[in-house]
């Protein structure tokens, strides 16, 4: 039986209908993604399936009994208090009783606990059979790995989102409805969230723009174009086969249909002049092909993104010399130096707080480093892509935001009026002219492009550009940055634009080092690997005969038997590496392959076991050498 069901449901907010005649049901231990253009409706489809909102029309129908959480898509600007005290507020008039409880156990000294208070709410409590409900806020903050006394204010975004999923799974919800979950969350943020909706009892319905996010999660897709509501069982790889045969049929049929109105339309001319009398019929045919015309919704249309791009700078870009750079205590480059040559496209990975947006400014000269330096190449032009979007006016609208006082902008040589610019980055001449505090996410995203992209460059900056775009504008940004002739920074989390674009990049690994790979991210996550512990460990004499501990060397106290193991875990790791080495050359001689089944298994299950041992063993290492 369906937990939810949608029947024949429309919704709109004025014009033509958002969501029209949809019929929808969530089952249970599903993960439906809900996927369409920004604008299409995909927050109003989960806002319907979350109760907030009543259709024009139609029926949502929830199973008795089912609990339904959703996490905004949005931190709320009011939650306010511990990590505990959020949490618990998923769980109504109840969780406001089990923070008090907690607050007022809070005070360190039992003398000073006010009892009668302490009383007064334990006796409601109880009365609410409240305390199976204070367990399981204690089993989700362990579950989630969050800190229960924390000030939920001062955490990072990545964490307040962590803490609003806690509040969505306190209540133990049948579907849970997640709005662009990934959106301003790191790389690892991103992998754990996977990790535990793959293996979440509930069902899931999300929206999201991250295509390794939806591929990693989604075993039905649901899409939303023209105000139509298709399901599309599968993976995300099958909808997009799956939809281009469909849009191709529908193209052909309107063709079809466009001819056939066109032969009509000449009839009815000619047929007034070659007689009185007309097939009245055909005629009636003919008006309702008029109004089934006039009632077709066509498809969105692409934005047509251009780049202006200035004349090419030096060969040497930028050039980084053995950089010191900290945040008081907490160190961000050491020793850091790298140099970046016209035409690169370099991608910068870290978790969130690493000091992605630090390194950018330390480039571009608007922080200076604490030691080493930092030299920019000749003849620069540089566009920069500020996640915060801080270059834009509120008090300005889309259009004078791009204008700046111009009615034309020079692309490639051509002048174009700013207004038919703005309609290829989808705005409305409407639009283009309405306050920038009515625009949503995603089309401010594509006015701080629109925007940046006015300018000639040959070294483009990007800071966290993919948040609130949808898919295919995606897409055309990569397309575009692919193609783009001049040098590109970029920060992004999203993995597989990320993949897409650049050409190598730079992670902040922690404790100051940065490293540098060949390729995208799927390429930095088969480069990695520790140093050889040999290198590692190895020690070099001072002049005095002292043996000095390199800089890579145990910080920590570790006792006799961890320095002793940390001394043999070297020859270990060199040993097998060699078995592994060859077990793998013995496989390919031919003569491997003549033996009975059994001992071919056999070499392979013991290969096998090696490969295993010696990823135990580099993992120890790491952690005793940590």
């Amino acid at each position: 039986m369906p937990l939810i069901q949608l029947q024949c449901v429309d919704f709109s907010v004025g014009g033509p209908l958002l969501l029209e005649h949809v019929d929808l049901t969530i089952e249970s231990g599903e993960r439906v993604c809900v996927v369409g253009r920004n604008g299409e409706g995909k927050s109003t489809l989960l806002r319907l399936l979350a109760g907030e909102i009543r259709p024009d029309d139609g029926e949502v129908r929830v199973q008795g009994g089912v609990r339904v959480a959703k996490l905004a898509q949005e931190v709320p600007q009011d939650a306010r208090g511990s990590v505990f005290e959020v949490v618990a507020a998923g769980l109504g008039d109840l969780g406001v009783l089990l923070a008090r409880y907690h607050h007022l156990l809070e005070v360190h000294d039992p003398n000073e606990h006010d009892l009668d208070a302490l009383g007064a709410v334990q006796a409601q409590i109880e009365a609410q059979h409240g305390w199976d409900m204070d367990r399981r806020v204690s089993q989700v903050l362990e579950r989630l790995e969050l800190p229960a006394d924390a000030d939920f204010a001062a955490l990072s975004g990545g964490m307040k989102r962590r803490v609003l999923l806690a509040q969505a799974l306190v209540c133990a919800p049948d579907v849970l409805l997640l709005d662009e979950p990934t959106n301003h969350l790191d790389v690892t943020a991103i992998q754990w969230l996977e990790e535990f909706l793959r293996g979440a009892p509930f069902s899931l319905v999300f929206v999201t723009h991250d295509r390794s996010f939806l591929r990693a999660l989604a075993t039905r897709i649901v899409e939303i174009d023209r105000g139509v509501v298709t399901t599309w069982p599968g993976d995300y790889d099958n909808y997009l086969r799956r939809r281009e045969e469909r849009l191709h049929a529908q193209a052909q049929a309107n063709a079809l249909f466009d001819k056939k109105l066109a032969q009509e339309e000449v009839w009815i001319r000619q047929g007034i002049k070659a007689r009185r009398t007309r097939n009245e019929g055909r005629v009636r045919a003919l008006q309702a092909m008029r109004r089934e015309r006039a009632q077709r919704r066509e498809v969105s249309d692409t934005a047509r993104m251009t780049l202006a791009t200035a004349q090419a700078s030096g060969k040497k870009v930028i050039e980084a010399k053995s950089v010191d750079y900290a945040w008081g205590d907490k160190v961000m480059l050491r020793d850091f130096s790298t140099t970046i040559l016209r035409g690169d496209r370099v991608g910068i990975l870290g978790p969130n707080g690493s000091g992605k947006s630090t390194l950018l400014k330390l480039f571009l000269g608007h922080l200076q480093p604490q030691r080493g330096t930092v030299e920019l190449g000749t003849g620069l032009q540089v566009a920069y892509f500020d996640q915060h979007r801080a270059s834009l006016r509120e008090d300005w609208n889309a259009l004078d935001n791009v204008a700046e006082g111009r009615e034309y902008i020079e692309l490639e040589g051509q002048r174009k009026h700013v207004l038919g610019y703005l309609q290829d980055f989808l705005f409305s001449p409407e639009r283009a002219r309405a306050p920038i505090t009515r625009l949503s996410g995603g089309e401010r995203n594509r006015l701080l492009l629109a925007k940046l992209f006015a300018q000639p460059s040959n070294l483009l900056v990007m800071d966290e550009p993919t948040n609130d775009l949808d898919v295919e504008t995606l897409e055309l940004l990569e397309e575009l940055l692919a193609g783009y002739h001049g040098t590109l920074l970029l920060v992004s989390h999203d993995r597989e634009f990320i993949d897409n674009v650049v050409t190598s990049t730079l992670v902040l690994e922690g404790n100051g080092r940065v490293g540098e790979y060949v390729g995208g991210y799927a390429d930095w996550l088969r480069q990695r690997r520790p140093e050889r512990p040999a290198e590692a460990i190895k020690r070099e004499p001072e002049p005095n005969g002292v043996v000095t501990p390199s800089a890579s060397s145990p910080r920590r106290k570790l006792s006799y038997k961890d320095v002793r193991e940390l001394e043999l875990l070297p020859a270990r790791i060199e040993t097998l590496e060699k078995e592994i080495a060859a077990g793998t050359q013995a496989m390919h001689d031919p003569a491997f392959f003549r033996q009975d089944g059994a001992a071919i298994a056999a070499a392979n299950e013991a290969l096998a076991a090696l490969q295993i041992e010696l990823d135990a063993a580099y993992v120890r290492w790491q952690e005793l050498e940590g």
